[in-house]
C-alpha cells in the first residue's frame, strides 16, 4: 500500500512518460524543438504538412524531463536535458537529421521580436546605411551600442552589431529598435534545438548549413588543391591535362625566346626531354591509355 500522505501520480502522466521512452525506441533520431510562441492554427497545418516525415509529441516539460532522466543508457542524454528551454516538444523521425532540419525550417515564418521574447540566435544589426535622418536617435543607437555616420544626409551603421545574444531575453527597447530597422529576428514554427542519433547531438548551428556556402568551399578546396599539385609537380589525373598545356606554351615560349625557327618547333618539342622524364606527346598517350582502362573498369564514367 502506498504511504500515508504520499501523492498519488495521476496515471494519464505515466502514460505520457511511457509514451515517450516507447517512441525513441521505435525511432532512430529524435529532436529537441522549442514551441514557443507558436499559433496554434500554424501548428496544426504543420502537422499535416509533415505527417509523413515526422512524429511531434507535446506533453509538459517536467514529464519530457521524466521520460528523457529515464534513458541514461543513451549516451549524452543529459545534455538533450540541459539544452530544454521555453515551450519543449520532441520529434521522432527516420529522416536525415540535416533533411529534417531543411524540412522545419521551410516551414517557417519571420515575425517581429516582441518584449520578453528569447532570441533564437544571435540577433545582428548590419552595417550600412539606414533610414534614419541625424537626430535624437543617434545617441539611442549609441546607448545600444551602434556606432553611426552620416553619409549623404542619413546614418550609416559603421560595423555589424549583435544587439541581442543567442538566449538572451529582449527588451522593450531592443524591440522597438528592431522594429524600427525592419528586422523580423523570430521565426514562427518549430525551433530545432538539437537531433539525437545514436549517441550523437547535432546543435541547431551544425545542422543549418548554408548548401550554397558548403558547395563553394568545395570547390575552392578542389581549386587549392590543383593549384598545390601543379605547383610542386605532382601528377594526378585531374591536373595532366593543365601541366601538360602549361608545358605547352611554356615549351612554346622557350622556343620563342629562343630563336628557334617556326619549322623546327614542333620538332623541337616532341625531341625536347628533361633528364627524368619523357616528352609531352609520350606523357599524354600514357594519360590516355591510363583514362581508357579506367572507363572499362568503371571508374570514370563517360559522360
Amino acid at each position: 500500500m502506498p504511504e500515508k500522505g504520499a501523492r498519488k501520480i495521476p496515471e494519464w502522466k505515466k502514460e505520457e512518460v511511457k509514451d515517450i521512452i516507447k517512441l525513441t525506441n521505435d525511432f532512430p533520431i529524435f529532436g529537441l524543438v522549442d514551441m514557443e510562441n507558436l499559433p496554434a492554427l500554424q501548428l496544426q497545418r504543420m502537422r499535416i504538412k509533415l505527417k509523413d516525415t515526422l512524429t511531434l509529441k507535446m506533453t509538459k516539460k517536467r514529464l519530457i524531463r521524466l521520460a528523457l532522466q529515464q534513458l541514461k543508457d543513451k549516451p549524452g542524454i543529459d545534455e538533450v536535458i540541459e539544452s530544454m528551454r521555453g515551450m519543449p516538444a520532441l520529434i521522432f523521425t527516420k529522416e536525415n537529421p540535416f533533411k529534417l532540419c531543411k524540412a522545419l525550417a521551410s516551414n517557417k515564418s519571420k515575425a517581429s521580436a516582441k518584449p520578453g521574447q528569447i532570441a533564437p540566435r544571435d540577433i545582428i544589426i548590419p552595417a550600412g546605411p539606414t533610414q534614419f535622418t541625424p537626430g535624437p536617435i543617434i545617441s539611442e543607437l549609441a546607448q545600444a551600442g551602434i556606432k553611426t555616420k552620416v553619409e549623404e544626409g542619413k546614418l550609416s551603421v559603421v560595423s555589424d552589431v549583435v544587439l541581442v545574444k543567442e538566449g538572451g531575453k529582449i527588451t522593450p527597447k531592443q524591440a522597438d529598435l528592431l522594429s524600427r530597422f525592419g528586422i523580423e529576428p523570430m521565426e514562427v514554427g518549430l525551433n530545432i534545438v538539437l537531433v539525437y542519433e545514436n549517441g550523437i547531438i547535432y546543435p541547431r548551428s551544425v545542422l543549418e548549413i548554408d548548401e550554397r556556402v558548403y558547395i563553394g568551399n568545395l570547390m575552392l578546396a578542389s581549386a587549392e588543391s590543383i593549384a598545390l599539385s601543379m605547383e610542386i609537380g605532382y601528377i594526378t589525373p585531374d591536373n595532366v591535362m593543365v601541366m601538360i598545356r602549361k608545358a605547352y606554351r611554356e615549351t612554346k615560349a622557350l622556343a620563342s625566346s629562343a630563336n628557334i625557327p617556326e619549322e623546327k618547333e614542333e620538332e623541337f618539342k616532341e625531341a625536347f626531354r628533361t633528364e627524368k622524364g619523357p616528352t609531352a606527346a609520350e606523357v599524354l598517350k600514357e594519360v590516355e591509355e591510363e583514362q581508357k582502362k579506367r572507363r572499362k573498369q568503371g571508374i570514370i564514367k563517360t559522360s
